[in-house]
């Protein structure tokens, strides 16, 4: 039979280890740790292993692994002080706009290339929100975070599109709207813009902060999103924040 293989792979263990994860990602709205758990359980697992290896096919983002850089801390006091429309200071605008913290993110020590990546990815996240126009709430999180999976095959952020769809798929009436088809489709647009991308892990964004968003986007062959209940700029408050006409 064609599903034999499911026998193969549905072993008590896997099963019990996939319901700790969606367990992880169903609280993810009331705590971002539970990301980082998620990310964190897969740091030494065979799909992170093919994941570095994937991303060090591409000449500079190997370069950049092997170089381990960072950049400084974003300040939003002073991006909100660069050019207006620049990658910055829009990120400064949506960012505090929204309230949230450019320092969200969970810090690994680094004491290997996959807790580089960790920690790089985790860092530059909601700017990828700023130059690909997914929202950030559950509309656009499955999208965002497609463009990196299409990129790098980043098991963390492919395990939570996978389970977040299999979440949405039970909650019914209570999905706030979101429904599989709707992921579904969110994440093929992530996927393509991702697929059709320069490859963005090896950007030095902290370098580019005064550039043009527009510019930047050009550049990096981007078309972001800008329609649809998955795009920022469909948020009033945001799109009279940044001020843009798209």
């Amino acid at each position: 039979m064609g599903f034999k293989y499911i026998n193969e792979i549905a072993t008590s263990e896997n099963i019990n280890q996939l319901l700790t994860l969606i367990d992880r990602v169903a609280g993810a709205n009331s705590d971002v740790n539970n990301v980082f758990d998620i990310t964190d359980m897969l740091r030494d697992s065979p799909q992170m292993e093919q994941c570095l290896k994937w991303m060090k096919q591409d000449p500079a983002t190997a370069k950049m692994i092997e170089e381990q850089y960072m950049g400084a801390d974003y300040d939003l006091e002073a991006m909100l002080k660069m050019p207006k429309g620049s990658l910055g200071w829009t990120y400064a605008k949506v960012m505090t706009e929204i309230n949230y913290d450019p320092k969200f993110y969970r810090l690994r020590e680094i004491e290997s290339d996959t807790d580089y990546v960790i920690n790089r990815i985790r860092k530059t996240h909601d700017l990828h929100h700023i130059l690909t126009g997914f929202s950030m709430d559950d509309y656009g999180e499955a999208g965002v975070i497609s463009v990196t999976v299409a990129q790098t095959g980043y098991p963390g952020w492919m395990l939570i599109d996978i389970l977040s769809m299999l979440l949405n798929f039970f909650a019914g009436d209570n999905d706030l709207g979101i429904d599989v088809e709707y992921d579904f489709d969110t994440i093929s647009t992530g996927i393509k813009m991702g697929r059709a991308a320069k490859p963005l892990f090896p950007v030095k964004w902290e370098e580019c902060f005064e550039l043009p968003l527009e510019q930047l986007r050009a550049d990096l062959n981007i078309k972001p999103v800008t329609e649809g209940r998955w795009s920022w700029y469909t948020r009033p408050n945001l799109r009279a924040a940044v001020e843009l006409d798209v």
